[in-house]
């Protein structure tokens, strides 16, 4: 079983709600650097604050593009994701264009998140490509299709769908992709059995606003 010092790097602190304040954020990021997590994740209007409260710490500061829908254009996503780069940004969480998908625009939606890879200059890209809304057979071809794109993970969830990672999600990712993708399970992630469940599966990063519980086991 994981150690606590072992389970705090494998989590992205996250503060995504629409809500959340300054205040929050300086809680976020001072329990980030306290506990060792990988990351804050957060909304790019936090990020430039974030990096300078991260500063002299291994945390790094993850944001998302095109969130929560993902059907922005192209063009805005790209923009968006200089931008936060530019902010101090270290990691990018972007939204797959589900319209695009589900439409089996297959090349569009390549193009689109190689778009977003390119612009990150280097950093890391987690794509969402919001597993509750895909079929097995979307799931598997969205998860290659990041893949293709050039993007470093899969990601499960925004959190502000119809649901959460799941183990069964995880298992059909990893089956989907080469091992030198990651794969980021979020949304609905409140325990430590859980969190544990879901490494065991696969899960290289997790996603989580109940972090703390997840390393303590409350």
């Amino acid at each position: 079983m994981l150690s606590e010092k072992k389970l705090a790097p494998l989590i992205d602190h996250t503060l995504l709600k629409p809500t959340g304040t300054e205040q929050d954020l300086q809680q976020l990021c001072a329990e980030a650097v306290r506990h060792g997590f990988a990351t804050v994740c957060i909304h790019p209007h936090f990020v430039s604050l974030a990096k300078k409260l991260t500063a002299n710490s291994a945390v790094k500061v993850c944001t998302v593009v095109g969130f929560p829908l993902g059907v922005n254009l192209s063009q805005t996503k790209i923009s968006e994701t200089q931008h936060v780069i530019q902010e101090g940004a270290d990691e990018v969480d972007v939204v797959i264009n589900m319209a695009a998908l589900k439409d089996q625009q297959w090349t569009f939606v390549q193009e689109d998140l190689s778009s977003v890879v390119s612009a990150a200059q280097g950093k890391t890209v987690k794509v969402i490509i919001e597993t509750c809304l895909l079929s097995h057979q979307e799931t598997v071809r969205a998860s290659q299709v990041c893949e293709a794109a050039g993007a470093h993970f899969v990601k499960t969830s925004s959190g502000f769908s119809s649901g959460g990672a799941t183990l069964e999600d995880i298992r059909l990712i990893r089956q989907s992709v080469s091992s030198k993708m990651g794969i980021k399970a979020s949304g609905g992630i409140r325990n430590r059995a859980f969190a544990l469940e879901l490494v065991a599966a696969g899960a290289s990063r997790l996603g989580a606003s109940a972090s703390i519980e997840l390393i303590q086991g409350e």
